[in-house]
């Protein structure tokens, strides 16, 4: 299974505020072990980084750039990373040129399901035909086989001719050239006035 993140630079710093103030709870507590354990659990294992340029790449091909101005990687029972301050992927076809962009105010990591959740004012773009989504909350799971970005959640889909809305979700490819648009409501289709009949 291919490594999400291949590389990352950036400036690390260490939370040993977290564990300051860890230690300045423990004193108002008389050292209950259950509640110095559950401190010790939340504050210990955090590291940052700023300004993170990630590159995902597959077989030795560059797939996806990620660049985001802030990174937790949280080291809990179930370790995650996190960008709490938005993020923008850039992803690359097989010439190694941009296919897609996408854009979100938070993303989470799950290492151990290898996905990404994002939140929040997404945008995703395909280049390609310049089709547009926007919604609150997509996954992209690049082991699926075919549609790597889901969600079940209500979508907006702007095309040159239409704009879209799926009330129980939508699925699509990395280039965004295949969709799947689930119970599409209110939909509208755009005409040119040069297509309207003459009086």
């Amino acid at each position: 299974m291919p490594t999400m993140f291949t590389s990352t630079t950036g400036r690390f710093r260490f939370r040993f505020i977290a564990g300051f103030l860890a230690l300045a709870s423990l004193s108002a507590c008389e050292n209950n072990p259950e509640v110095v354990k559950t401190i010790s659990s939340k504050n210990l294992g955090v590291e940052e980084a700023i300004q993170v340029d990630i590159n995902y790449t597959l077989a030795g091909k560059a797939k996806a750039k990620l660049l985001s101005p802030l990174m937790l990687r949280v080291q809990d029972t179930m370790p995650y990373v996190e960008f709490p301050k938005s993020l923008h992927v850039d992803f690359y076809n097989d010439s190694t040129r941009v296919e897609s962009i996408l854009d979100a105010r938070y993303g989470k990591y799950m290492e151990s399901q290898s996905k990404i959740l994002l939140r929040d004012s997404i945008r995703f773009i395909g280049l390609k035909n310049g089709d547009t989504l926007y919604c609150n909350e997509l996954f992209w799971d690049r082991n699926r086989p075919v549609f790597q970005f889901y969600t079940d959640k209500p979508v907006q889909i702007r095309t040159k001719t239409q704009i879209i809305y799926g009330e129980d979700g939508f699925e699509t490819n990395q280039d965004f050239s295949e969709k799947l648009v689930k119970r599409v409501v209110n939909s509208i289709i755009r005409v040119p006035t040069s297509q309207f009949p003459a009086n």
